[in-house]
């Protein structure tokens, strides 16, 4: 499935710590744009709670609608009972570039294969409720071509519409490299074939 157009992550760190029959579960949740950060993040939750006897996490290092980088680990716990809860709640969010690293003190009373499920995905998603965020809106190179006839309503154009140009070139026609929403592409070049008359050609579109 392709990228989502605008989505958003995580804006600051946020950790939240619950206590269910004695133990203590921790959730960290960071930005992680990509699996090298995470590696980082999940080392740096180790060595903050060294004495922590799980640490546990999953990430979607990657849009939330692509399945790119998206990972979860147990680290000891019986397995799916703590990536995967965690790894749940982050793809119900609908968050991208998310890691969540659950770190838990054992109390000394055994929560069960049910009881662990429900301990790591309600700790995820105390963290989520509180987590700030922020929108990343995907961009996309588009090259035109077009006669020189047209260039000074297109750069009027271009700078109602808030489009970025990043370069211009003149030779036979002009040639405009453009980057914007990836969500007003299509609307953005019937808009320039309004005003060229049908001749604007596009010459590359880089998502």
């Amino acid at each position: 499935m392709s990228d989502a157009a605008s989505y958003f992550i995580p804006a600051r760190e946020t950790e939240i710590t619950t206590e269910i029959k004695r133990s203590r579960f921790i959730a960290q949740i960071a930005h992680c744009p990509g699996p090298e950060q995470a590696k980082v993040i999940i080392e740096q939750a180790q060595k903050k709670y060294p004495d922590a006897r799980h640490h546990c996490w999953a990430y979607i290092a990657c849009p939330p609608r692509s399945a790119t980088a998206v990972r979860c680990f147990d680290a000891g716990e019986p397995s799916g009972t703590a990536g995967k809860p965690i790894l749940n709640v982050l793809q119900h969010s609908h968050y991208g570039e998310i890691i969540c690293v659950v770190s838990r003190y054992f109390g000394g009373i055994k929560l069960g294969a049910g009881g662990l499920i429900r301990a790591y995905s309600n700790s995820t998603q105390i963290a989520i409720e509180q987590l700030k965020v922020k929108e990343i809106v995907k961009l996309t190179s588009l090259q035109i071509q077009f006669p020189y006839c047209y260039e000074s309503s297109i750069r009027h154009f271009l700078e109602l519409q808030k489009i970025s140009l990043r370069t211009a070139d003149y030779q036979e026609k002009v040639i405009f490299d453009l980057e914007l929403e990836h969500s007003e592409v299509h609307n953005t070049i019937m808009q320039l074939q309004n005003i060229c008359k049908g001749q604007v050609e596009v010459l590359e579109h880089k998502s």
